[in-house]
Order: structure tokens, then sequence, then C-alpha cells
């Protein structure tokens, strides 16, 4: 694959309950239990939004509702760049599904920075920070 092209990545930071959901990568994936915002490639034909709620469906086994969009990040990772598009969403409690994470876990938004994120995902979590107040039930 050459690194000149941009792969669309949609993400979901979900709030539930004034924390945000974290997933932790599989050891054999790339990225390898780091934690990152749950969400995948965004397919051909399909919008971002459409993505993630297909993506987080088939990872997590869970609905979401979209609440709100936070800037693209765009981040060179060794031998791809992806454009990693993060919304804010909001969830109604039902039980997760590991399907391709090894662990989740419920973030209070200020415990944030203890985690090991993908590079991507900090950016992301970083452009919430200051916003997350309008997010919290």
């Amino acid at each position: 694959m050459s690194t000149n092209t941009i792969i669309k990545v949609s993400c979901a930071v979900i709030v539930y309950q004034g924390k945000l959901l974290a997933a932790q990568r599989g050891q054999r994936k790339s990225n390898g239990g780091f934690w990152e915002f749950p969400g995948g490639k965004v397919e051909p034909g399909e919008t971002p939004r459409e993505c993630l709620h297909r993506e987080i469906m088939e990872e997590l086994g869970i609905n979401i509702t979209i609440l709100g969009s936070l800037p693209s990040v765009l981040h060179q990772y060794p031998g791809k760049c992806i454009e990693l598009i993060p919304f804010v969403c909001g969830y109604s409690g039902e039980k997760i599904v590991l399907i391709e994470h090894q662990k989740t876990a419920w973030i209070s938004p200020e415990d944030l920075p203890m985690l090991q994120w993908s590079a991507a995902d900090v950016k992301v979590w970083e452009s919430y920070l200051p916003i997350h107040h309008r997010f919290i039930s």
C-alpha cells in the first residue's frame, strides 16, 4: 500500500454516565495493546456516519446515537496514513460484547492521559476535553 493513500476511519467517542469508552486493541493487530476509540474503515459508497454505526455493531454489538462530531485527524503511521473521523456518541447502556478488542474501560475525561493510546486517538481526546461538559448528562 502506498503511504500516499489516505485511509478514512470513523471512530466513536462514546459517552455514558460522564465517562468515555476506551477499547484496547488485540495484541496481534497493528498498535496491539494500545487503547483507541472504537470504529473502523469507511467502505466504498459508505458515509463516515454509516460506517460508524456498522463498525460499532460489528465490534461491540451495541447501537449508538451520534450527538456531534470532532475535527478529523490526519496521522501517518508506519506504512499508512489515516484520516480519523471522530463522532461523539450516546449509548443506552446495553451489554457490550468484545468481538475485536481485548478489553474495554469506562474512563473519566480527566483520566484519559493515563492510558497508552494509539497516536491518532490522542489527538481526538485532546480535541474532546475542552468541550466534554457539553456531553455530560
